[in-house]
């Protein structure tokens, strides 16, 4: 475990990461140590996983949720200021399909009104922003490691990054049941036993949240690979953009220039409006008769009884409605043969002709 946290430290340059049983777990850990209580706000993208808002829910403070860009498809800048006040204790932004958000402006942003900025990092390892990579701008960061993702521990695992060293501090504890080494025990060291165990804040009781030893070997392994992985992404990519050019209906991510993309997804947005058709013709169509089974992914947070139960149904995002009830997403996995990610195009431009007829 040490051996990948060090050469997660090395990848990321940053000085505290925790290796973690899932990002979820990281999640709850930072939502933890921004000391949340009932009554404060938190901002978070409405276009998510449900994993990202829950921890900040359990901690009884109330979510406010941030729209996305139009063009960009995570949130920005522009849809958080509004929301911003002086409940808002901390902003959680998600670096969604793989792109990163601006975070140079958010954290500006933040740091104007000294509130605690929470990177949802899941799915962008080796993504970057303004030549630096998606992880580095937060007083937390929080990475998954999960099967779909690409790279994987074993089919779970996470890493928590923090920038405080003060908060690095309770992590250890706060990850493992309170456990610690007594300090300086000299000769007799079994006494009074193996380790300690206290309360790293006051009155709040630790987790277990321990990743197995073997699954950092190998995650140690494949950081090597993060890079030439990200790279063969993008240039399936944009191959099967360019590849759909064409068809204006349909349009993907866009991707600043100051951006560089992990591509962990291959999202879409289909207007078919000019030929009376929708999303759900196309997804029909791709699956029934053409064998294409793509998926429509992150229902808006507000819309889930979980979230409208718990008194968070309310929500002003026409961008993530209007993105989400027109959105699909293309198989793209790294280990799909090359002449079946062709196919894959060529059936695809043979759907999208089908439905302009």
């Amino acid at each position: 475990m040490r051996q990948f946290e060090a050469d997660f430290r090395a990848f990321l340059g940053v000085p505290h990461a925790f290796a973690i049983s899932s990002c979820t777990a990281a999640l709850e850990l930072s939502a933890v140590l921004c000391d949340l209580k009932p009554g404060d706000e938190v901002i978070v993208p409405a276009h998510t996983f449900a994993a990202t808002a829950i921890p900040f829910a359990r901690t009884g403070a109330t979510l406010k949720w941030a729209d996305i860009d139009p063009a960009t498809r995570v949130v920005s800048p522009e849809t958080i200021a509004p929301l911003i006040n002086k409940k808002t204790k901390a902003i959680v932004v998600v670096h969604l399909y793989g792109l990163p958000c601006d975070m140079t402006r958010i954290s500006a942003l933040a740091k104007e009104h000294g509130i605690k900025l929470v990177e949802d990092a899941a799915q962008a390892l080796g993504a970057s922003a303004d030549g630096e990579l998606a992880g580095t701008f937060g007083d937390f960061s929080c990475f998954s490691f999960h099967g779909h993702k690409n790279i994987s521990t074993l089919g779970e695992g996470g890493m928590l990054v923090v920038k405080s060293p003060q908060d690095a501090a309770k992590v250890p504890g706060l990850r493992h049941n309170g456990g610690r080494p007594y300090p300086d025990r000299g000769e007799s060291y079994w006494i009074p036993a193996m380790s300690d165990v206290d309360f790293d804040i006051p009155g709040f009781w630790p987790y277990n949240f321990c990743i197995g030893e073997v699954q950092c070997a190998l995650g140690s392994a494949l950081l090597k690979r993060v890079a030439a992985t990200s790279e063969k992404r993008k240039v399936r990519a944009q191959k099967f953009i360019l590849a759909l050019s064409e068809f204006k209906e349909l349009t993907f991510q866009s991707t600043p220039k100051n951006c560089t993309h992990a591509w962990h997804l291959l999202p879409a947005q289909y207007d078919g409006s000019r030929f009376k058709k929708t999303r759900d013709d196309l997804i029909r169509t791709l699956a029934y008769e053409f064998g294409v089974q793509t998926v429509v992914q992150y229902y808006p947070l507000y819309r889930y009884p979980l979230f409208k139960k718990a008194g968070f149904g309310e929500a002003s995002c026409p961008n993530t409605d209007r993105y989400f009830d027109n959105m699909l997403s293309f198989p793209f996995q790294e280990w799909m043969p090359e002449e079946e990610f062709e196919l894959m195009i060529e059936l695809t431009r043979k759907a999208l002709t089908r439905l302009r007829s």
